[in-house]
């Protein structure tokens, strides 16, 4: 005779549900994402392509020569691009996950935080996705876009992808609690951009003004990626993946927290 408790035949460990959560969730933000926008794929080429057009108009018209140190000023400036909207992107759509999935939140097994998680993850994996088109087609039109060092470009990558995420985690609580949070943070990103030495180099900037700067971490981030493309780049005067990577934990460890704390007002609200 059999004495054993064990659990019921076909009960899932709560690691099971949330996978299967995930996994559901990833499937209809992918749709969403890829096929209900038409023109999704086109804006995520298009805009890093008119940027980059843009710029190199501009520095053709104002010098000829290379702004440069070491550096090719065209994949210098994609690499920027593509590491800063990574960040940015993972920002913007993790603020507006609570609310796109409100009504997910009737079943006792979705939480006010898995969208935000799963909006990361895809958002991540088509960004990744659209740097390699970049970098096939740089390669192709000749422009030194192979990283010298891919092991530290792809630490980089993910670095600025878990910025991203630790950003997304903070503003999906307090834009959704606070709207207008959300539209501070939409004002602030093309200053953000400028001010992360993304398309113009931080290093020609005043000493005094570089120190408050590189209290921004991103810069951090896109440095490091720019050395894994050129080994003989001359990084930004303070450069530190440490400082990076507490800040970047700093911001993931409170997100949970704030997801934690306010779990029943995100799902009331």
């Amino acid at each position: 005779m059999n004495n054993s408790h064990s659990a019921p035949k076909g009960a899932r460990t709560p690691w099971q549900v949330t996978r299967s959560v995930w996994y559901a969730m990833f499937l209809r933000e992918a749709l969403s994402r890829t096929m209900g926008d038409r023109m999704g794929w086109f804006w995520m080429v298009f805009e890093p392509v008119a940027l980059v057009a843009v710029m190199v108009g501009i520095r053709s018209f104002v010098r000829g020569g290379n702004l440069i140190a070491n550096a090719e000023f065209i994949p210098w400036l994609i690499a920027g691009m593509m590491g800063f909207f990574l960040v940015r992107e993972g920002m913007m759509r993790g603020m507006g996950a609570v609310e796109a999935n409100r009504s997910l939140f009737a079943y006792r097994q979705v939480q006010p935080i898995d969208p935000v998680l799963v909006r990361n993850f895809l958002e991540g994996a088509l960004r990744s996705f659209v740097f390699l088109l970049f970098i096939g087609g740089g390669l192709m039109l000749g422009q030194d876009m192979y990283p010298d060092n891919a092991i530290r470009a792809m630490a980089a990558w993910l670095s600025l992808w878990c910025l991203g995420l630790g950003l997304g985690l903070v503003t999906s609580v307090s834009a959704t609690l606070v709207p207008e949070v959300g539209k501070i943070v939409q004002m602030l990103s093309l200053p953000l951009m400028i001010l992360s030495g993304v398309i113009f180099p931080l290093n020609n900037m005043p000493h005094w003004l570089l120190e408050y700067l590189m209290l921004n971490p991103i810069p951090h981030g896109l440095e490091t990626l720019r050395l894994g493309f050129f080994e003989n780049y001359k990084v930004v005067h303070g450069t530190s993946m440490l400082y990076f990577w507490l800040f970047t934990f700093s911001l993931i460890a409170m997100g949970l927290l704030m997801h934690l704390r306010f779990v029943d007002r995100l799902k009331a609200k």
